[in-house]
C-alpha cells in the first residue's frame, strides 16, 4: 500500500468536510449551534487505540458498517457524560424529564444515543462521499457501550493489533458554552484501502510500511531525548509520543489555545530539511526551570536562566529527534541553534507557519508527554518536512534498521553561568 501527501491531503479534507456536514446535522437535530473545532489525522498503533478505551471511564459509541468507494466499519464514540449531554439538547424540545447521567441507558435514551450516533457517523460518510465523487452506502447503527476496547472493536476483523499503524479521524465539534469531544475511527478493509490510495496518489508515493518506520523513528528519538536529558540534568526523564498527526499547516494557529506559550524552534537541513518546533503552555515551561534550574529564577518571566534551560532542553530533544533519523536514514541533519518562543497563542507559530505555507500545505506533529521527576508537561512537537525530501527519505529507509541502528544524539551544552 503506498501513500502520498496529496492522498493524506485528501483524507484530511474527507475529515473536515465529513465534521462539518456532522456538526451541522446535530444543529439540526438539538437546535444548538454548533462549529467544528480540531480536525487531525492521527496515525496511532492498536495499543494506544486500546489504551483510550482503557481510562476506566464508561463510553458510548455507534459503528456502522461501510460498503462502496470505502468498506469496513465507521464508528462515533463520546465519554458517556457528553452522550447524555447530547441526548439532554436534543429531548429538550420533547418536554422530556431531565435525563439522569448516572442512570443506565434505557430504551429512549439509547434510542436517542443511537440516533445522533448514526446522524454523525453518517454526516462523515456524506463528506468523504463528497470528497471522493463515490458513493459509499452504510448499514444500520450498532449501538456500544462499555469501558474496555473489547467492547467497541474486539469483533471487527480490519481493527488493529497492538503493534499496527491505523489511521484514525479526530474531530471535536464545540457548542455554545461548552464543548462536545468525540473520536471517530475508521477500520477500512486494507484492500478498500489500498484502492482508494492508487486512486488518490499523484506521485511515486511511500510505502504504508515506511510511514510506520517513519513514527518508529520518531519514537527511537524519543527514548534518545530521554536518556540524554537524564545524563545532562541528573533529573529521572521519560519522553512518550502517543501518536503521529497529521494536520493543515493552516489550522495550526486555530489550534493552539489563545495563552502564553514557551518554545524553543530549529531549522534543519539534510535528507530530509525542515523545521522542528516544541511548544509548551507557560506553566510547563516554569515547571521545566524550576527542574531544572536548581535556583529561584523571576517567577514572572523567563530571564536568561530560565531561557538558557528552555533552549537547552530543547537542543536535547531536537538532537534525539533529528540524530536518530540521520542514523536509522544513512544521512546527515543538522540543525540550527535553538530561538527561544515566548508568545500568546498564534502568534508563536505563526512565522514559521506563513515561511512553510509558501512551499507546502500540510505537516506531521507528534503529540508528546514529557514526563521529568515525576511530573508531566504537555508539549507538542512540530516536525515539519519538506515534502519532497521526506518522501525520498523514507522511500530509501530501509525498515529493518531502526530497531538495530543506535541513536547517538550529539548536543552542544549551553552556558547556564
Amino acid at each position: 500500500m503506498k501513500l502520498d501527501v496529496n492522498a493524506l491531503g485528501t483524507f484530511y479534507r474527507m475529515a473536515r468536510e465529513g465534521a462539518g456536514l456532522a456538526a451541522g446535522r446535530l444543529t439540526h437535530m438539538t437546535d444548538v449551534e454548533t462549529q467544528v473545532g480540531v480536525t487531525k489525522l492521527n496515525f496511532m498503533r492498536g495499543r494506544e487505540i486500546r489504551r483510550d478505551f482503557e481510562d476506566s471511564t464508561e463510553k458510548v459509541g455507534v459503528r456502522v458498517k461501510l460498503t462502496g468507494a470505502i468498506e469496513g466499519y465507521s464508528m462515533i464514540v463520546f465519554d458517556r457524560e457528553n452522550a447524555f449531554r447530547i441526548i439532554e439538547a436534543l429531548l429538550a424540545e420533547s418536554n422530556t424529564d431531565d435525563v439522569d447521567v448516572d442512570n443506565e441507558f434505557d430504551e429512549m435514551t439509547r434510542s436517542a444515543a443511537t440516533e445522533v450516533g448514526h446522524i454523525m457517523n453518517s454526516g462523515f460518510v456524506d463528506g468523504w462521499a463528497d470528497v471522493l465523487e463515490a458513493v459509499i452506502d452504510v448499514s444500520t447503527p450498532e449501538f456500544v457501550e462499555g469501558r474496555s476496547a473489547d467492547r467497541f472493536f474486539g469483533d471487527i476483523e480490519e481493527a488493529p493489533d497492538d503493534d499496527d499503524l491505523a489511521l484514525l479521524f479526530q474531530s471535536r465539534i464545540e457548542t455554545v458554552g461548552t464543548e462536545i469531544g468525540f473520536s471517530h475511527y475508521l477500520f477500512p478493509k486494507r484492500k478498500s484501502m489500498a484502492s482508494l490510495l492508487d486512486r488518490l496518489r499523484t506521485s511515486g508515493g511511500i510505502e504504508y510500511d515506511k510511514l510506520d518506520g517513519f513514527d518508529r523513528m520518531a519514537e527511537r528519538g524519543a527514548e534518545e531525548i530521554a536518556e540524554t536529558a537524564t545524563t545532562l540534568t541528573g533529573i529521572d526523564t521519560s519522553v512518550e509520543i502517543r501518536r503521529l498527526n497529521f494536520v493543515s499547516l493552516e489550522t495550526i494557529p486555530e489550534q493552539l489555545p489563545d495563552e502564553t506559550l514557551v518554545g524553543v524552534a530549529f531549522e534543519f537541513d539534510g535528507l530530509p530539511s525542515g523545521y522542528l518546533l516544541f511548544l509548551f503552555d507557560e506553566e510547563s515551561a516554569h515547571e521545566i526551570v524550576d527542574a531544572m534550574v536548581p535556583m529561584e529564577v523571576d517567577e514572572d518571566g523567563f530571564g536568561e536562566m530560565g531561557t538558557s534551560a528552555i533552549t537547552e532542553l530543547g537542543n536535547i530533544m531536537a538532537s534525539g529527534f533529528l540524530d536518530g533519523w540521520a542514523n536509522v536514514l544513512d544521512t546527515t541533519i543538522d540543525h540550527s541553534p535553538p530561538e527561544f518562543i515566548h508568545d500568546i497563542g498564534a502568534a508563536a507559530v505563526d512565522p514559521v507557519i506563513i515561511q512553510l505555507g509558501e512551499n507546502q500545505e500540510f505537516t506531521f506533529v507528534f503529540d508528546t508527554v514529557v514526563m521529568a521527576d515525576g511530573k508531566e508537561f504537555d508539549c507538542e512537537v512540530y516536525a515539519i518536512p519538506d515534502e519532497n525530501d521526506l518522501e525520498r527519505a523514507l522511500n530509501d529507509l530501509e525498515v529493518d534498521r531502526i530497531e538495530d541502528t543506535p541513536t547517538t544524539a550529539e548536543f552542544q551544552e549551553l552556558d547556564n553561568t
